[in-house]
């Protein structure tokens, strides 16, 4: 159980208490942004900052301390991951710029269906979106819009409407494997992706088997009214890009490395957008009129990840501040002597770890990357869990309760893209407290326990994986 440290100890003035000065000052930031609803990864940043200055006032040898924060920040781990969204940001752009968003809406509003049956399409319209983007985030900003209202006017329960946007996004951020908590659960845990996605779909769609039944029950009883605005705003030729999403999809399952597949997306998408005359090849790269104005969504794409990979750096650093103190050392030892004895034991403490982390920091991946290679990962490597195993683990209790506390970044914008949509429309908008009620996320938390308590889909690591370096794709 004892986590990866290095050969020699890092030593801190106060010892055990010197050694959490940096968890202390991170997460008392990150809470601090998260209740001020200020919260996301670029203010997160000087949390990061300062929580590795502070420590090093408490090392005793200041040499020791900064090589320790560079080890950090140049672990392999993390360059997997800063290297899979850099290619992930972009993907997600060219889905959108090819037209994902109006074809979704076409497919979800040219049914016929109302009520309920709307309500359904909705939530699979933000999972689709979701796996193809990997950004919960933006699909609440793109589809809550439209669907919304739409919805609204086709007999949808209001309150479900809106939780079925949600729920889907939450689908998409569990799933997907350009998702950023897919990519920092599976390589925090030196899993393969193509285990991961395989391993996790069942879970997922079991969940997601759960919410439907649970739209179709509550999510009708409204008036069926026409809303000639919204046509304009519908285009089937858009559902094309899918067949990137599953060119993407089909690659890392056959074995190969996420990067190789995602380039492969890359172009797809690229290809589709084009050939479909949803964006130019102008719109992916030009020259700009002048200095400071982007070159199209290349640029637009691994700007939108940026945030993310910076602070993703900063974590990477603490953490490996804390695993050399011997701080996680400690605290693994005491939970072995009085929590962990069994592997029931071990994947409902991955679990409620997991939770608590997520619960006071307002982004899910900063979560993972915080517990991921610190605790999760020797915890499941007692009992010989699969590295995919403590990868589903995670990433399905980081996207849990998470997506229904209101000062969590994606309930704030989905909320907020509710209320806009609905005074556009002129119609009634329910209150936030809804997100409480986001049935993924309670059919996804059910079966994620009901899985650690009786075994099922549990795997265990085999030899090779044991020997591998564990950053295969």
């Amino acid at each position: 159980m004892e986590p990866p440290i290095t050969e020699h100890r890092l030593e801190l003035h106060g010892g055990i208490w010197g050694g959490l000065v940096p968890l202390v000052v991170l997460v008392g930031g990150l809470i601090w942004l998260s209740v001020s609803e200020m919260g996301g990864t670029k203010p997160f940043w000087a949390c990061g900052w300062m929580a590795i200055v502070a420590g090093m006032f408490f090392a005793k040898d200041k040499n020791d301390y900064c090589q320790s924060v560079m080890r950090g920040i140049g672990d392999k781990t993390g360059i997997v991951i800063v290297t899979a969204w850099l290619f992930a940001g972009v993907f997600g752009k060219l889905m959108v710029g090819g037209g994902l968003i109006k074809g979704l809406l076409w497919l979800g509003t040219s049914t016929g269906a109302h009520g309920s049956i709307f309500t359904l399409c909705v939530f699979f319209a933000a999972m689709l979106f979701a796996l193809g983007t990997g950004t919960s985030t933006g699909t609440c900003i793109a589809l809550t819009p439209v669907l919304y209202p739409a919805g609204y006017f086709l007999g949808a329960d209001p309150a479900f409407l809106a939780v079925a946007i949600l729920s889907g996004a939450a689908f998409g951020d569990n799933l997907a494997p350009i998702s950023d908590t897919t990519i920092v659960s599976a390589y925090t845990q030196g899993a393969n992706m193509r285990d991961v996605v395989r391993s996790r779909f069942p879970l997922a769609l079991a969940a997601a088997t759960i919410t439907s039944i649970i739209l179709l029950v509550f999510g009708g009883g409204g008036d069926v009214t026409a809303l000639p605005e919204l046509q304009a705003q519908l285009d089937p030729s858009g559902a094309f890009m899918l067949i990137a999403l599953g060119i993407v999809v089909v690659s890392a399952l056959s074995g190969r490395h996420i990067i190789e597949s995602l380039i492969y997306g890359n172009i797809s998408a690229a290809v589709i957008g084009v050939v479909s005359g949803n964006m130019a090849i102008s719109d992916i790269f030009h020259i700009p009129s002048q200095r400071g104005v982007s070159t199209g969504i290349i640029q637009n794409g691994i700007n939108g990840v940026v945030g993310a990979i910076i602070f993703a750096l900063l974590i990477l650093a603490v953490t490996q501040i804390l695993v050399e103190s011997g701080i996680m050392t400690k605290i693994l030892k005491f939970a072995e002597k009085f929590i962990i004895n069994t592997v029931r034991q071990a994947e409902l403490s991955i679990i409620g770890v997991t939770i608590l982390a997520s619960i006071p920091i307002s982004a899910n991946a900063p979560a993972e990357l915080l517990v991921g290679p610190s605790l999760v990962k020797p915890i499941g490597g007692k009992f010989n869990l699969a590295p995919a195993r403590k990868a589903n683990l995670m990433d399905c209790a980081v996207c849990s309760i998470f997506f229904t506390l209101p000062w969590h970044i994606v309930v704030a914008v989905w909320y907020a893209a509710v209320v806009s949509s609905a005074e556009t429309f002129h119609i009634s908008a329910p209150p936030i407290t809804t997100a409480l009620y986001n049935p993924y996320s309670w059919a996804l938390l059910s079966v994620l326990i009901f899985s650690a308590i009786t075994g099922w889909n549990r795997k265990y690591e085999t030899p090779g994986e044991a020997n591998s370096n564990g950053f295969q794709a």
